[in-house]
């Protein structure tokens, strides 16, 4: 951030926001205590609480239902993860294990139901708005895990079902976390609406940058093990596109044979590698790249009603290093 003063102000307040989480996970049975805390402990980039106090910035950031909204979207983001490690059979998730792999898939499920019910608990204390608010989030969260899990209907165009689901399963909370921010600071509905726009589109950017990352970094980098979607099949902008090349005749016979590979088996490291070799080398990377800087900027286009000022100076360089982390 370009404005020291706000930076200081903002790291202060995700140092209370941490130690709530904290404590909002703790339970007083052992083995729920040591799987809650697992992925909270583990970090992450907690880029959704930071976005609910940057957005409360707009306003009265000092407000202290702000500590409590940002650990309610970050308890919801990590309860999502423990349900989507299970379903995605991934094994680490922050550089950690991932929960199922310690304690099993039922314990998993279990632990990020606790979770939800934590967040559903706090967000009670923020009033009827953020409870509805946290509702319609948390089922556009489930419908964009659903229509993931289930993929496109006949007909429709795989592209932008996949896109969709962008904006439900990961974007949604995003938007949310801004607008919970913005609401708590005491801003008007104007920049209610600007940030929830931009926390929107900037959530989609997110989503397809992971999806440069998945294929292009190391493990060390990303904390996930590369290829991971694409040993569990999971769709991916890349992958997407390149099948949108083959079906439509514009691939090669290499593409075509890279569309195979990717449906077959690969459990086997070596198979997994070659094929993230491959995607590396393959300019559906590159477009993909181009994807996500694309809804970056439109990110950052909706921080046009916002006054100007070190906020929405740091809403913008958020937008932009979101489309350079893929670089």
């Amino acid at each position: 951030m370009t404005d020291p003063a706000l930076a200081d102000r903002l790291a202060g307040r995700m140092e209370r926001v941490d130690a709530a989480l904290e404590a909002a996970v703790a339970s007083a049975d052992a083995l729920a205590d040591d799987a809650s805390r697992h992925l909270v402990s583990a970090g992450g980039k907690r880029f959704r609480p930071l976005l609910t106090l940057l957005a409360g910035e707009l306003g009265d950031g000092s407000r202290p239902e702000l500590v409590d909204a940002a650990v309610v979207v970050e308890l919801t983001q990590v309860a999502s993860l423990y349900h989507d490690d299970v379903m995605d059979s991934a094994p680490l998730r922050r550089g950690a294990p991932a929960a199922h792999t310690v304690w099993g898939n039922s314990v998993a499920i279990l632990v990020g139901d606790l979770l939800f019910a934590r967040a559903s608990a706090l967000v009670a204390g923020l009033g009827p708005e953020a409870v509805v608010l946290q509702s319609r989030t948390f089922e556009r969260m489930c419908l964009g895990q659903l229509h993931e899990t289930i993929g496109p209907r006949d007909g429709e165009d795989p592209v932008e079902h996949y896109l969709q689901v962008l904006s439900d399963k990961t974007a949604s909370l995003l938007a949310t976390s801004a607008r919970l921010g913005a609401m708590f600071g005491g801003c008007d509905d104007a920049v209610l609406d600007a940030v929830a726009a931009y926390g929107e589109k900037v959530g989609v950017a997110f989503q397809l940058a992971d999806d440069v990352l998945d294929i292009a970094s190391s493990g060390d980098e990303s904390g996930k093990t590369p290829g991971t979607d694409l040993r569990e099949h999971v769709p991916t902008m890349p992958v997407l596109l390149l099948r949108q090349r083959v079906a439509r005749g514009e691939g090669t016979a290499v593409d075509a044979e890279l569309v195979a590979r990717l449906d077959g088996d690969l459990s086997d490291d070596a198979a997994l590698a070659a094929v993230v070799d491959d995607l590396r080398a393959h300019d559906v990377l590159a477009e993909t790249r181009d994807l996500a800087g694309r809804w970056a900027r439109e990110a950052a286009d909706e921080l046009a009603p916002l006054p100007e000022g070190s906020v929405r100076q740091a809403l913008g360089d958020l937008a932009e290093a979101l489309a350079d982390r893929t670089a």
